[in-house]
């Protein structure tokens, strides 16, 4: 084979850093390769937008992407519309002609990717993913072949930038919410619509592919329990300060203790300034990997951007050109293990719960008392007045469910002496 020959469906941030890169780096890659990588067309929306920082010929664009993708002479479709539709339909007919899929849509394969990697092996051809997850990070192939020999019990990480820069910024200036996101958006950092991000549908799809990969079992969006951070405050970040504690939205994906089910939930907690997370500041993302032979292992870097996923892209493009030429394929899909995936209510954890309370005689016994009727023992207690008659008293709890922290905290609510549950927030990392 004297060239691989790549489609490119879609040309935006990404995709016109991996057009430009393909074209600057075209020797190296060569070298890399072992042949020239080549290409060959570019899907995109419209013709009439200024696409010259690509650096690309003007006819090398089309707006029919599934002519591109079937096009008969292509080696590798490069997949970068995001999305379910068209860009399902479009991987499927590229694999059917024999083409491999390099892609980074994470909502696709956490929707959906059994069928992706049921029609890479019925087609004989490579499927790879790895700006899908922590854009630069390598991440997925260490999962997926480097821990291929060890049994991973946990990973856990700050897989979303706009995310950890808001509450970052929350942590370091003590901005409320509404204009840390406001600073995010005006640095670009968040876009106009920043519900993905923030109701935590993105670090969801993400924890799903992660929890596939770690755990050999397949796990879509709809089995991640995933909550946001629009309701975090700065009083939660003060108080999550108070236990020297730091906020961040966590994407948690860990074998149970019996090894018979994994959990995958994604939502705020508190992590221990001294944890290595607690330390990942910005737009950056980083992930903890524990594991019973490697032990504690970290992933750090740029999560996000056009440059730093297009690395990740032309990564896997030289591997996949390399496999090219040699005839072989890369590691598929495996999901031998088909673990249960496990209720939200049945993951064990640590709060922080802090109640609006009366301040007399005998206020912490009675919510004591309904902490123990529902098995959730207290690690501590702080306890801080307001006024004549009002204290605010903060419980952190050792491991509880979160079926019976829920029924704890309906408990609390209905006693004469608890004003309100002012917040309930995990404790996670130690």
């Amino acid at each position: 084979m004297s060239t691989v020959r790549v489609a490119l469906l879609g040309c935006g941030n990404v995709g016109a850093q991996v057009a430009r890169l393909l074209t600057a780096h075209a020797e190296d890659l060569a070298a890399r390769v072992g042949a020239p990588l080549e290409l060959v067309g570019v899907a995109v929306r419209r013709l009439d937008l200024d696409r010259s920082a690509t650096g690309l010929d003007s006819r090398l664009f089309t707006t029919d992407p599934l002519r591109l993708a079937t096009r008969a002479d292509v080696d590798i479709v490069v997949e970068l519309i995001g999305g379910v539709e068209p860009a399902r339909t479009l991987v499927l007919a590229a694999m059917e002609q024999g083409a491999a899929v390099v892609t980074a849509n994470k909502t696709l394969l956490a929707e959906d990717g059994a069928t992706l990697h049921a029609a890479a092996e019925k087609f004989g051809v490579d499927l790879y993913y790895e700006a899908a997850v922590g854009g630069a990070i390598p991440l997925l192939r260490p999962l997926r072949e480097s821990l291929a020999g060890d049994r991973i019990r946990r990973v856990l990480g700050i897989v979303n930038g706009t995310t950890n820069y808001v509450l970052d910024r929350m942590d370091t200036s003590g901005a409320e919410f509404a204009d840390a996101l406001a600073e995010a958006q005006l640095r670009g950092l968040a876009e106009a619509d920043p519900t993905a991000d923030l109701e935590g549908f993105d670090a969801a799809a993400k924890a799903a592919i992660l929890a596939s990969i770690a755990f050999h079992t397949p796990v879509v969006t709809a089995d991640v329990h995933r909550e946001g951070i629009g309701q975090v405050t700065a009083a939660d970040v003060t108080g999550a300060r108070d236990i020297g504690a730091v906020v961040k939205l966590l994407a948690i994906c860990e074998l149970a203790d019996d090894e018979r089910s994994v959990g995958v939930r994604v939502h705020p907690a508190m992590v221990p300034r001294e944890h290595p997370l607690a330390s990942v500041h910005g737009p950056y993302n980083a992930v903890f990997v524990e594991s019973d032979a490697a032990g504690q292992l970290m992933f750090y870097g740029p999560g996000a951007g056009g440059t730093p996923s297009a690395s990740a892209v032309l990564g896997d493009l030289v591997t996949v050109g390399r496999n090219r030429l040699s005839g072989t394929l890369g590691p598929g899909a495996s999901r031998y293990a088909d673990l249960r995936i496990q209720p939200i209510a049945e993951t064990r954890t640590r709060y922080r719960i802090c109640l609006d309370v009366d301040d007399r005689p005998g206020v912490l016994a009675s919510v004591a008392t309904v902490f123990a009727e529902h098995g959730v023992s207290i690690e501590t207690v702080r306890q801080r007045v307001h006024g004549p008659d009002d204290a605010e008293l903060v419980v952190v709890t050792h491991e509880a469910t979160d079926d019976a922290l829920a029924a704890t905290v309906d408990g609390l609510r209905v006693l004469p002496s608890v004003r309100d549950v002012v917040s309930v927030m995990r404790v996670e990392g130690e």
